[in-house]
């Protein structure tokens, strides 16, 4: 991708799209900084910050933290809500973000070695509101839009001198409850879960130390996958209890130009994620890869290496929506990522995506084969593609079932 970029990029200028993609993701974020360079050249922000904190995880355990603070009062919650994302667009994620400027501060893990300027961060995080702050910073802040795979893209960054809340938050009984109490992080986390926190919330309250016993900065792209997982593991014991569902059911949903397609298989429980990097995207090569992760009932051991954080998130929403159901399928999830996904925004939309493909169903089936007819509908790989990479369809295409006998 890189030697693509050094070679073409300088040609195209971003009028030819010679990538594929709809829109140049180099353009895109210059013209973003631009748009916002006026409301953040400065070293003193004041606004509503949505609440917002981020750590990051280079230099661990000395690692970077700070809140973050757009120039901009009232209710900006929708600007760090993920949960509220269902109907944008990559553009206006990056907007948001963007205006989102980040006071960066030097810490280690360890929360007892950083009482003298944590706190406020940490009743940041905890708040559940916007509220009021401001930071004072060492320069104006640099324009950079920074876009990862697992976090929304991060803002404007610079060095803070000083940080403080002008209002006191919002924080709730509950969260200053699990907070206080000797329990351990995933207690804490699924406490609040079960009391109608989302994840979103949890990440931030684990990513500043506040979850635990042994109290711990955490950096946000470790306690999305960590917080994700978890309730995903959760969610699961309660699946597990479940009867089967009785037919094969497809779902399905194109999202921020990740299309997600979803099989239920009537059987025990297992989940298999496939992903593919279509070319013209933004990790394809002249030709495409099947990437896969699976587990079975007794979970998967270490961590996710091909689909990395994608597969919990895809996992805690699907095991969500059998948890409505009161059932339990064997899951096969396919996704494909196409050039108009020009510019990562973070793996909620992932969660978001498949959320809403469990909205979508688009037919119930008899039989694996009719089933699989359906999804190549919806997919530009052929399914024999994903057979040759699939622990779930390998299975089941050597297992003999007592319809065959019919």
């Amino acid at each position: 991708m890189e030697l693509f970029r050094s070679k073409t990029c300088a040609l195209c200028k971003g009028r030819k799209l010679m990538c594929g993609r709809p829109r140049c993701p180099i353009l895109e974020k210059f013209r973003v900084a631009k748009s916002v360079e006026s409301k953040i050249n400065k070293k003193e922000i004041f606004g509503a910050s949505p609440p917002s904190v981020f750590v990051g995880e280079f230099g661990y355990p000395n690692v970077r933290i700070g809140p973050m603070v757009p120039p901009v009062e009232g209710d900006t919650s929708f600007m760090d809500d993920p949960s509220r994302w269902e109907n944008v667009t990559i553009l206006e994620i990056m907007e948001y973000r963007s205006m989102l400027v980040m006071g960066e501060t030097n810490a280690h893990v360890q929360v007892k070695k950083n009482l003298n300027f944590l706190t406020h961060i940490q009743e940041l995080a905890m708040a559940n509101k916007p509220v009021d702050s401001e930071i004072l910073l060492k320069k104006t802040p640099k324009l950079d839009l920074i876009t990862g795979g697992f976090t929304p893209p991060v803002g404007p960054r610079e060095t803070m001198l000083k940080f403080k809340l002008a209002e006191n938050p919002k924080i709730p009984k509950k969260t200053d409850y699990i907070v206080n109490d000797e329990l351990k992080a995933n207690e804490g986390m699924i406490s609040l879960y079960d009391s109608g926190f989302d994840e979103y919330y949890i990440i931030k309250l684990l990513s500043t130390g506040l979850l635990g016993v042994n109290k711990k900065l955490v950096p946000t792209k470790w306690s999305i996958t960590a917080a994700q997982d978890l309730l995903g593991k959760y969610v699961k014991k309660s699946i597990l209890e479940y009867s089967q569902i009785n037919e094969y059911e497809v779902y399905f949903k194109n999202f921020l130009g990740n299309r997600y397609a979803v099989l239920l298989i009537p059987d025990i429980y297992a989940y298999e994620m496939l992903e593919v990097w279509l070319k013209g995207s933004l990790f394809s090569g002249e030709s495409y890869n099947v990437l896969s992760d699976f587990e079975d009932t007794t979970g998967m051991k270490g961590y996710a290496d091909e689909i990395t954080g994608a597969f919990y998130a895809c996992r805690l929403s699907i095991l969500e929506y059998l948890k409505k159901r009161k059932k339990q399928a064997k899951i096969l999830v396919f996704r494909e990522i196409t050039p108009e996904y020009y510019a990562p925004v973070g793996v909620w939309q992932i969660r978001t995506g498949v959320k809403l493909a469990m909205e979508n169903r688009v037919g119930r089936f008899n039989n694996l084969k009719s089933a699989l007819e359906s999804i190549k509908k919806h997919l530009e790989v052929p399914i024999d593609d994903y057979k040759t990479k699939s622990k779930i369809l390998k299975s089941n295409d050597r297992q003999i079932t007592l319809d065959k006998f019919f």
